[in-house]
């Protein structure tokens, strides 16, 4: 955790450091932006579904809350009478055969944590491999979906794709605005002016923007799954989170009138008894993509808290437009 934050101090504010590796940071963005044209020219094979493609992705490393938005995607166009499947890469997952179907009660060292985590909230089909394009032609052999919706599949441009949505942390934005390593970007930040949808988690959203709120729901007791609490009745806590901004967890937390100590992990950390056994029965508040590497040890002080996505109802409309539109064109 210390080296991933060593580097948001040099990503995320001003650093001679992030200056001398600058160069680096330009061949990056064109190797970047080279074989991104590579796609788009027919240089390198794009593989065309059946049904449209939805991705949802961020330039820059790091979480920036793609998977509450995904959910919120999924809700929202069941509602509206599609029948929605996933893909995601499955990261950190071991599985040795690949693509691989996601459930509920999927194991998360096999498949990742966030692919359990949008296959216990979707109640839809998810598919899970490095190779995006081979997991969702297995999605759509193995279930009648109508729209694919991509996890974090922004750069992985193989598989072709109908409209991008581009997720963008409100606080953190673009950091120094280099690319990596020099700063956080995956690909130069002209790359936003190419997608469909900017939607900018808890800042305010500029011109042609979306604003998304995430919030949070009453926290549940990962022993007893059917005791739940609301989260401002707790006092002084312990406060796990092995996401890709910790501080966003904590910083809510907080500002729900409670007395923290911060307990930060790296994203997608395979936790262990041992790392929470903080030596008192304090309750321990996690997050939810936490939370589901933690039950099979999970104690009575063990809480999660859920996330819900909130976003302007004109992003909806305005989605449903742009898939029709698409979809038919």
């Amino acid at each position: 955790m210390q080296v991933a934050k060593r580097l948001d101090e040099h990503w995320y504010g001003r650093s001679p450091l992030s200056l001398a590796l600058a160069p680096l940071g330009w061949l990056y963005c064109l190797v970047a932006v080279l074989r991104r044209k590579a796609y788009r020219l027919g240089l390198r094979p794009v593989c065309r579904l059946s049904v449209p493609v939805i991705v949802v992705g961020n330039i820059t490393v790091g979480g920036t809350g793609k998977t509450p938005l995904v959910a919120w995607l999924v809700r929202f166009l069941k509602q509206a009478g599609y029948t929605p499947g996933i893909i995601s890469r499955g990261y950190r997952g071991n599985a040795t055969v690949w693509p691989q179907a996601v459930d509920a009660g999927s194991d998360p060292a096999l498949v990742g944590d966030e692919a359990v985590l949008l296959a216990q909230h979707s109640e839809c089909p998810v598919m899970v491999g490095p190779d995006r394009a081979a997991a969702a032609r297995a999605l759509l052999e193995r279930y009648p979906c109508d729209v694919i919706i991509s996890d974090d599949g922004l750069q992985h441009y193989r598989l072709g794709r109908d409209i991008e949505i581009a997720v963008i942390d409100g606080a953190r934005r673009l950091g120094n605005g280099r690319c990596l390593p020099a700063g956080p970007l995956r690909e130069p930040r002209g790359r936003l002016r190419s997608v469909d949808f900017i939607v900018v988690n808890g800042g305010d959203a500029e011109g042609g923007q979306y604003a998304m709120r995430l919030v949070e729901q009453d926290a549940r007791n990962l022993a007893d799954a059917g005791t739940v609490q609301p989260v401002a009745a707790f006092s002084e806590v312990h406060a796990v989170a092995g996401i890709g901004n910790p501080a966003r967890f904590f910083s809510r937390l907080r500002a729900l009138g409670l007395q923290i100590t911060e307990h930060p992990f790296p994203d997608h950390h395979a936790y262990q008894p041992q790392d929470l056994d903080f030596g008192d029965a304090r309750p321990l508040l996690m997050t939810e993509k936490d939370a589901v590497k933690c039950h099979r040890f999970a104690q009575a002080h063990y809480w999660y808290v859920p996330v819900e996505a909130r976003l302007d109802e004109r992003f909806g409309e305005r989605l449903l437009n742009l898939l029709k539109r698409r979809a038919h064109g």
